[in-house]
């Protein structure tokens, strides 16, 4: 129903090759001196990471401005909008940030606002660098479009672990949501939020949701839910949103008042004891000077030890790009081993490039860079990736309403109509 074929095959087989050649200076006329890069990298470890991309292109290709059109909101939820109006005006920037899968392929290259850069894969060797599956998330035909930056992991539950053993609570190498919910009402008990979420933008809980989804139906589940197999009113799908709705219980009251990136801010101060987010929250704590194993710790959420949910970061090139050259430039510097070797550290993704030194990453993308190698690999939902956007849409509107009524059947019926809305405009 959603996913497209070839995309969904080669996520089961990836291939880890390896090569790439350095790219030659462009040339270097008045109107190629500038850059403009849009992306919704605000946060601080976002903004760090985004800063490791631009110093390395600056030493690649010196002499060029670039004009950093950030917008802030988590996801590109805030982002997203200003660029469609842009793009409809015909008022494009060189390049910006873009999720494989639908959100690119639909959004973007469907309507031509961007153009290939097929040649690039063919003339740096990126085709052996770059695991296919993920090639053929950006590919439409024989055409590629992006290349990525790096490859996050969504479903990630984050814990602060002095405050865990404060109170006696022991994480292991995975969790099960009744270990899960037993150190919640621990937690509760001591009068302490258990579980952080920033929902001023509803896709941090979207995100929550995703991630006990998949805890409940496992990847084959998700797999047939995305491909129309399964039913968003399946009894697993429901028991999931049983689950959803009691971890309401433990969450921090001012929850829609904060974004993702201060929800893991309380984290860091002992506010809160976990959240469940997606592997830029390493940024925070990096950018925090916070050791983990030490000050904080990981696990897969709940039940999804095993499975990978797939957000991955790309840049693309606009069609009429004002600086073409400069951002021909830019997607080269992204592709390359520095570039990927500077940015993902400071970004919690593990690089998209399988060539890189991963002596040079920490014990936090150690252990995703395995599980990545090893893991089950399910594209996300919330980031664009597994469904169209009008599904994103309805996904966003239907958990506000859940947050609120938690009733069941009502969130089940909502997304089984946004489904076959979906496959009938796909």
């Amino acid at each position: 129903m959603y996913i497209k074929s070839r995309a969904l095959a080669s996520l089961i087989t990836l291939a880890a090759l390896f090569g790439i050649v350095q790219a030659p200076p462009f040339s270097r006329a008045a109107g190629e001196r500038k850059l403009e890069v849009f992306s919704w990298w605000t946060s601080g470890g976002e903004a760090a990471a985004l800063d490791a991309l631009f110093n390395t292109y600056k030493k690649q290709y010196p002499g060029v401005e670039i004009i950093n059109a950030t917008v802030a909101g988590g996801g590109g939820s805030a982002a997203r909008p200003v660029l469609q109006t842009r793009l409809a005006g015909g008022n494009p920037p060189d390049t910006w940030q873009s999720h494989p899968g639908w959100e690119m392929l639909g959004q973007y290259v469907e309507p031509g606002y961007c153009e290939p850069i097929t040649d690039l894969y063919k003339s740096y060797g990126w085709d052996k660098a770059f695991p296919k599956a993920l090639v053929d998330l950006m590919t439409k035909g024989d055409k590629t479009y992006g290349v990525l930056a790096g490859v996050h992991r969504g479903n990630v539950l984050w814990y602060n672990k002095k405050l865990l053993e404060q109170h006696g609570i022991t994480a292991g190498e995975k969790m099960s949501f009744e270990e899960f919910f037993e150190a919640c009402d621990k937690l509760k008990a001591a009068g302490i939020p258990a579980l952080g979420v920033g929902d001023s933008g509803i896709w941090a809980s979207a995100q929550l949701f995703e991630n006990t989804l998949l805890g409940a139906v496992g990847p084959e589940g998700w797999m047939d839910l995305f491909s129309g197999k399964m039913k968003w009113d399946d009894p697993k799908v429901k028991l999931a949103m049983q689950i959803f709705a009691k971890m309401q219980d433990y969450t921090n009251r001012d929850h829609s008042a904060l974004s993702w990136d201060q929800a893991i801010g309380a984290l860091i101060e002992g506010k809160v004891a976990f959240s469940s987010m997606g592997d830029w929250a390493d940024g925070e704590f990096i950018k925090a000077n916070k050791k983990e194993k030490e000050d904080f710790g990981w696990v897969s959420h709940p039940g999804t030890d095993g499975s990978f949910i797939i957000v991955a970061d790309g840049f693309i090139l606009a069609k009429g790009a004002p600086h073409k050259e400069a951002a021909i430039a830019w997607l080269k510097s992204i592709g390359s081993k520095e570039a990927q070797e500077a940015f993902n550290p400071l970004k919690g993704s593990i690089p998209a490039r399988t060539d890189v030194d991963k002596s040079k990453f920490d014990g936090y993308h150690q252990w995703s860079m395995n599980s990545f190698a090893t893991g089950k690999l399910v594209p996300s939902c919330v980031h664009g990736e597994a469904a169209p956007a009008a599904f994103q849409q309805a996904l966003n509107d239907a958990v506000t309403a859940f947050i609120v009524d938690k009733n069941v059947d009502n969130f089940a019926h909502a997304l089984v109509q946004a489904a076959k809305e979906s496959e009938t405009n796909k």
